[in-house]
């Protein structure tokens, strides 16, 4: 029999808010929420554990519910729509909510097709909708990895799986010091290139064909000196208007994309 849920306050709905809200109860269980159809189906494709699925009938389509208990060994739930409203983040829902386990993010976890991967990494990304956008340029891109260095928050903020739409779970995504992943690249013989416009390049002079890493950092702070001491080349975008930044989100895909188009966009 499928268990059902009717009460704002039971205990285990309680559980689900603070894992929605709250990152240190996101890091202690190891868990986190889902919400969404698409991102659901996403996280199930790149091999995310769920644990719960819970959905409210008056909101859900049956059919997808079926889809996702297929292929997934989970526990469903029933829910009133007074209870889902509670746990939901957004406003426009499906009425479905997976709960899942986190993967680990240790550099150590990162393993690649072949020798030239091709890496975005972003220094400090604080805002949760820059770090979703940059998600979603390194899907576009099919790129092999994301590593955020010193993050700002953690990676299964349901702000950032949101504004990722999923693309969260797409790619490998791995964090560290800014320290551990120069040594960690160093050590894998791939190339840095850092976004900074000190003793820089035009970003579309130089060569991305071998194992790369793109550096990016913040608007407001940039990258720290660790990078410029480290890196093969230091790389700048031509800047043609009146101010001399733009968007991380944007000089990431820029980047990004000129090293596809010298790879044939393999």
């Amino acid at each position: 029999m499928v268990k059902t849920i009717t009460s704002v306050q039971n205990a285990f709905i309680k559980q689900l808010i603070q894992l929605r809200d709250k990152s240190r109860a996101r890091k202690k269980t190891e868990t986190f929420l889902i919400e969404g159809v698409r991102e659901i189906n996403l996280a199930i494709k790149g091999h995310y554990k769920l644990n719960h699925l819970l959905y409210c009938k008056d909101l859900c389509n049956e059919e997808q519910l079926s889809t996702f208990t297929k292929e997934t060994d989970v526990e469903c739930i029933e829910i009133s729509k007074e209870v889902y409203q509670k746990i939901a983040y957004r406003a426009t829902t499906e009425g479905v909510i997976a709960v899942a386990q986190t993967k680990k993010t240790d550099l150590s976890h990162l393993s690649f097709k072949n020798n030239t991967p091709l890496i975005l990494v972003a220094e400090a990304p604080e805002k949760p909708g820059n770090i979703g956008a940059l998600l979603r340029t390194a899907d576009a891109a099919n790129i092999d990895a994301v590593i955020i260095a010193n993050p700002k928050t953690d990676l299964y903020n349901p702000n950032i799986i949101r504004s990722s739409v999923g693309c969260v779970f797409t790619k490998q995504v791995a964090t560290g010091s800014t320290d551990e992943i120069i040594s960690y690249l160093e050590e894998k013989k791939i190339n840095i290139y850092a976004a900074i416009l000190q003793e820089a390049t035009a970003y579309n002079t130089e060569n991305y064909t071998n194992a790369t890493a793109i550096v990016v950092g913040t608007e407001a702070t940039g990258l720290s000196d660790a990078w410029r001491k480290h890196s093969k080349q230091n790389i700048k975008i031509p800047m043609q208007g009146v101010i001399d930044s733009m968007n991380v989100s944007v000089a990431a895909g820029i980047l990004v994309f000129e090293a596809k188009r010298q790879r044939h966009f393999k």
